[in-house]
């Protein structure tokens, strides 16, 4: 596999890596943002009624809370509920959220780490694959 669809590969794995690993490490420092001047609050969780259009599966609840300036905010969980962690209809979570962005939490103990890390060492082997692809066939 050489010329324009070996450069092709090439280029668009080595573009798929870098923006795999961007991700990661970008979810990494929201998380630790987050951790370190997030706002720590219990917030109720309400059940939602999945739209037609609605993909995620399974759907994530809202939760509401109330920032230390007094407005009540409702966003989507940034997990779902599931068997092993459920998010009960009117039940209360911990969570931190961003002062300057209330709409921006984290669930405490949920923080989905491994998946960020995941990102970021998918996108930096992509990457190094296609740069040893790029040095072996070009």
């Amino acid at each position: 596999m050489g010329g324009t669809a070996g450069f092709a590969v090439v280029v668009f794995g080595a573009l798929g890596g870098v923006v795999a690993y961007l991700a990661g490490v970008v979810g990494l420092r929201d998380l630790r943002r987050l951790r370190r001047v997030g706002v720590p609050v219990r917030a109720l969780v309400r059940a939602r009624v999945p739209a037609p259009e609605d993909r995620s599966l399974p759907p994530r609840p809202l939760l509401q809370f109330e920032t230390e300036d007094g407005r009540v905010v409702e966003v989507f969980s940034p997990v779902p509920s599931t068997a092993r962690h459920p998010l009960p209809d009117g039940g209360y979570v911990p969570v931190r959220y961003d002062p300057a962005d209330p709409r921006q939490v984290v669930v405490e103990g949920r923080e989905r780490r491994r998946l960020e890390y995941a990102f970021a060492a998918v996108g930096l082997l992509m990457l190094l694959v296609s740069v040893t692809l790029g040095v072996a066939v070009l």
